[in-house]
């Protein structure tokens, strides 16, 4: 982990840099710029609204926030882990020419989707100042909730980085997993108020982007504190997971220059 850390010292600027160029790069030629951030969460939570008050007459309280909470953190997660998949691809007049470590790749992503979040997350906010929702001390657990999804996409990140390299079809197997999981974690949905016992519970323990969901709105919109100990457990796991994904990137990445 050493050279781990040195590594992030080393390329810190260049992470940001490239984040900033690939912000900037995708709304050069877009009229409504940086607004596409909030407008596309936006018009999947209006859409799912509709669905599910209007359609199907059920729904949660304060449910637009409900569900822009869950379709920002899993539009974080998906895009991040769905182009680590080809990432090595991706960057190969970069990585064939010049020794970068790859997980670095994965960090920029995440640096460009963390920033969208971010932006997105705001319109949260500028919702529950409408609606009035009462907040308390609960809502700094939004930072070890954060963290859990950060540790927990880069250490799946950087597995769909290695394999990705080695198996072309990966993608499309990536692409099919993560739409079962997206209907699996809630975003339009309460797992704890919708799905019967023991399946709630399931979900929550072996999903973690569905618990990271689940807490963020039990600590921002509803004044509960969230699920303490499986946090903890998946954020020992993500750590697990990011630190053995490092180690394989840093064993095999001379070979995927050969194999691209």
């Amino acid at each position: 982990m050493r050279r781990f850390v040195e590594d992030i010292k080393k390329y810190k600027n260049y992470i940001v840099y490239s984040s900033k160029s690939q912000l900037k790069s995708e709304i050069a030629n877009s009229h409504l710029s940086w607004l596409w951030w909030i407008l596309d969460p936006l018009l999947f939570m209006l859409v799912y609204s509709f669905i599910a008050l209007v359609v199907f007459g059920k729904g949660e309280k304060y449910f637009p926030i409900f569900v822009f909470i869950g379709l920002n953190c899993w539009q974080f997660f998906e895009k991040s882990v769905k182009q680590s998949v080809k990432l090595v691809n991706a960057n190969k007049q970069i990585v064939s020419k010049v020794y970068i470590p790859k997980y670095i790749l994965i960090l920029i992503k995440m640096g460009f989707n963390g920033f969208k979040m971010v932006v997105s997350f705001s319109l949260v906010v500028l919702l529950m100042i409408v609606w009035r929702v009462p907040v308390s001390l609960n809502i700094l657990y939004i930072i070890p909730v954060f963290a859990v999804l950060i540790v927990v996409t880069f250490g799946f990140s950087t597995f769909m980085l290695h394999f990705g390299v080695f198996v072309e079809d990966l993608s499309n197997v990536i692409t099919v997993v993560l739409k079962l999981v997206f209907y699996m974690t809630g975003i339009f949905y309460s797992i704890t108020s919708r799905v019967p016992e023991p399946y709630s519970s399931l979900l929550l323990k072996f999903n973690p982007v569905a618990l990271v969901v689940e807490d963020l709105r039990r600590c921002m919109i509803y004044d509960s504190v969230p699920h303490r100990a499986a946090l903890l457990a998946w954020f020992l796991i993500g750590s697990v997971l990011s630190v053995l994904g490092i180690k394989i990137i840093y064993k095999y990445e001379n070979s995927y220059v050969k194999v691209m």
